[in-house]
């Protein structure tokens, strides 16, 4: 195992990242400057195959990259780190000094459910600045797309109750920690443990205690007592020990202390948890104290909790961490970045099992009696009678009016829309078949003369 200790500015804010880029970005970007090559061009961002136990995703971190071009700049410090490594020009160097993102930007708005091939945003911009963009963007739209997405399934499996993230401790890196907070939140978990993502972006934050307060005290009841007197309302977590008579002692010190003895719930965190919130259950219940909730965590992920839910275990509550924090069955998207059009001229790609369609694009989505039934890719100059889902949030480097959402409107937004998947396709297990994308005659026509030409 190696250890990595990253210095303490290693969490600039986004438009500071100028640089978080790949190489050949860069070296591409000289080329095309020598080259002249400079015309408008369109770049697609889209999944190109769902992970099989995926049937829909969730998309997000759309605000991220809006903040981060309207703030891209290269600082004197990264030009000269630039010019260090003894690839790059004067006059290439100087033109990134002065470089400003004034490309337009079109995209699905985050919470927006998404199919395969469906473009998530495409840019729309002088080459060399779109050019530029690819990796960043693909890092922060891959990432929480992918979280929302778990997250999305850990909601539908829980159905009323509550989900909160646990995840922070085990995701990778605390950039990561923060947007998955927000992810998860987005796709409609209930709050976070993660106390900076409350502050940053209002999430609620919520937590209880770890075995460690418990071990701490040479008895168990007054752990319980002191916490219990310090936060009202709390929740005690009980299976440290023996967690049977963990519940005796706290219906021992509720009858005792009575109004001063107040907790809202216990959690547990091992062993069978359905079958212990029903021994649980009982056991509160038996005594009174049937306003006692029981929330449990350790190791869930939908999979568990479906099972917990359809076992009827009465469990009000669950706090999902690693699993969901690293999206641990689909770890990745097959997302990519490509040019669809230079120049006026519609570009593609024809690699086996990687082709594009060409040109800027539009998706029109179609649904009947609440429910969405199919999606369309078209050319966007095209007009079809569903809910286009792409719109236009930049203009010339400037996010449009309007187009920012908050975060409670994206949460809603991806509520909605999962409510309005067919049940074959909100359910864990792979849907057959697939949600229905098309595309349109058009495009495929000019997919079709462009493949012609290309393979002639």
């Amino acid at each position: 195992m190696v250890v990595c200790m990253l210095p303490p500015d290693s969490t600039l804010p986004d438009s500071s990242q100028a640089l978080l880029t790949d190489l050949y970005e860069l070296t591409m970007l000289q080329a095309y400057q020598e080259l002249g090559f400079d015309r408008q061009a369109v770049f697609s961002l889209f999944v190109r195959k769902l992970p099989q136990e995926r049937n829909f995703l969730v998309s997000c971190g759309l605000d991220d990259v809006l903040g981060y071009l309207e703030g891209l700049r290269f600082s004197d410090q990264d030009i000269s780190y630039l010019d260090s490594l003894n690839l790059f020009k004067d006059s290439f160097l100087d033109w990134l000094k002065h470089f400003r993102f004034q490309g337009d930007v079109f995209a699905v708005p985050e919470g927006t459910p998404v199919f395969a091939n469906e473009p998530i945003l495409e840019v729309k911009a002088p080459l060399p600045q779109a050019q530029l963009l690819e990796s960043f963007i693909m890092n922060q739209v891959h990432f929480q797309t992918m979280a929302a997405s778990k997250a999305a399934r850990v909601v539908h499996a829980a159905g009323d109750r509550a989900v909160v993230d646990f995840g922070l401790r085990r995701i990778h890196g605390s950039d990561a920690g923060l947007k998955a907070a927000r992810a998860f939140f987005a796709a409609g978990a209930s709050g976070t443990s993660n106390v900076l993502a409350g502050k940053r972006f209002g999430i609620p934050v919520n937590g209880t205690m770890a075995h460690s307060y418990v071990q701490a005290f040479e008895d168990e009841s007054e752990a319980f007592r002191s916490f219990a007197s310090l936060y009202p309302g709390t929740i005690l977590l009980i299976d440290t020990y023996d967690s049977f008579r963990a519940v005796d002692r706290i219906i021992e010190l509720a009858r005792r202390y009575g109004p001063d003895f107040s907790i809202s719930g216990v959690r547990i965190d091992s062993s069978d948890l359905a079958e212990l919130a029903g021994k649980v259950r009982s056991k509160l219940d038996s005594a009174g104290f049937t306003q006692i909730k029981i929330f449990a965590s350790g190791s869930l992920d939908e999979y568990v909790v479906d099972r917990i839910v359809k076992q009827k275990a009465p469990v009000d509550g669950f706090g999902v961490g690693t699993k969901m924090g690293v999206s641990e069955d689909a770890p990745y998207l097959d997302m990519v970045y490509k040019l669809t059009a230079y120049g006026q001229k519609d570009k593609i790609k024809i690699s086996p099992g990687k082709e594009t369609l060409p040109g800027q694009k539009q998706v029109y989505r179609f649904k009947q009696n609440g429910l969405y039934t199919s999606d369309l890719i078209s050319g966007f100059e095209e007009s079809h009678a569903g809910e286009p889902l792409l719109h236009q949030v930049m203009q010339g480097g400037k996010r449009l009016a309007g187009r920012r959402d908050s975060l409670e409107q994206i949460r809603e937004r991806a509520l909605r829309g999962m409510e309005a998947l067919p049940e074959d396709i909100r359910r864990l297990d792979q849907a057959s078949p697939a949600f229905p994308v098309h595309i349109s005659q058009d495009l495929a026509a000019r997919q079709a003369r462009l493949l012609q030409k290309l393979r002639a």
